[in-house]
């Protein structure tokens, strides 16, 4: 993984861009741009890092971000093997504010949406039948052109913008520190602990990887991440804990000596605190979910 680029997206020639995404896996860069993105994961599974917030994905997975928020879908291992055939599909629309002119953001009826565009700034996380909805209004919108394309957007926009399924993912406090000039530094450690973290990982080995003293990148951490090292590996691993229990029949001992835990009392400990439930909680609220689907 590389820097968290800044990357563009739009032509200047077009009001938004919207794609159609097939591949082996998800971009796996930590990057960030200019323009607000919408994105539905359709197919695929891993850990999604936007801001500060690290978290597990699956199909379905919708998120609006506004400008500037760090992001990545990293794909599960599995899915950078070439001898197996998984695939990743997914519709990302970028747009700017100002897409439709700069006199919208003056006029009265775009008020709601500009509350909406305030509030992506945090990363919103679309849930219920907001997902449902918006997710089939996504896939319409990749057949169309021209205006009704821009009509199909500002569906969207407004169908977001009056939800209460919009939730928003970035801690409160969290700022965007990341510099181009750093170049590879934080994406190393990240590809380091995506790839290691059922091993055991210590500070002095990462702080290497970033050619940092440990104090300097324990400092420089904590300001891009707004967490420690310590609890960003904790929240790698028992979100690693989380898709085994809730796909895997494994039994918990087994989960916690796979996600990098050495006793059974920390990975508890540490489970509990991050997902406010125990791990047999957690593994019988998925067994029960999935049997509805049954």
């Amino acid at each position: 993984m590389k820097i968290a680029a800044r990357k563009s997206a739009i032509p200047d020639s077009r009001a938004f861009v919207v794609k159609h995404l097939v591949a082996p896996y998800f971009d796996p860069n930590w990057h960030f741009h200019p323009e607000y993105q919408l994105f539905y994961a359709q197919e695929g599974r891993g850990t999604r890092f936007i801001g500060d917030n690290i978290k597990q994905f699956k199909e379905g997975d919708l998120v609006l971000m506004g400008p500037d928020l760090p992001h990545l879908w990293r794909s599960n291992n599995e899915y950078f093997d070439k001898n197996n055939d998984l695939r990743t599909r997914g519709i990302v629309v970028y747009f700017s504010e100002d897409f439709l002119g700069d006199a919208i953001q003056q006029k009265e009826e775009m008020k709601e949406i500009l509350h909406l565009f305030h509030r992506s700034k945090r990363g919103l996380e679309v849930t219920g039948a907001t997902n449902a909805l918006v997710g089939e209004m996504m896939i319409a919108l990749t057949q169309m052109k021209g205006v009704v394309s821009v009509i199909q957007l500002l569906k969207i926009l407004h169908i977001l913008s009056q939800s209460t399924d919009c939730h928003p993912i970035t801690n409160a406090g969290y700022v965007n520190l990341n510099k181009e000039s750093e170049k590879d530094r934080m994406n190393r450690v990240y590809a380091h602990v995506l790839k290691n973290f059922d091993k055991k990982i210590s500070l002095e080995e990462v702080a290497a990887i970033a050619n940092m003293s440990l104090s300097s990148f324990s400092r420089y951490f904590r300001s891009r991440a707004n967490k420690s090292f310590s609890d960003f590996l904790s929240e790698i691993r028992i979100g690693h804990a989380c898709k085994l229990l809730s796909e895997e029949d494994q039994n918990i001992s087994q989960v916690c000596y796979e996600s990098g835990f050495n006793t059974l009392s920390n990975f508890n400990k540490l489970f509990r605190e991050i997902t406010g439930k125990t791990p047999l909680q957690y593994k019988k609220e998925c067994q029960s979910a999935q049997q509805l689907f049954e």
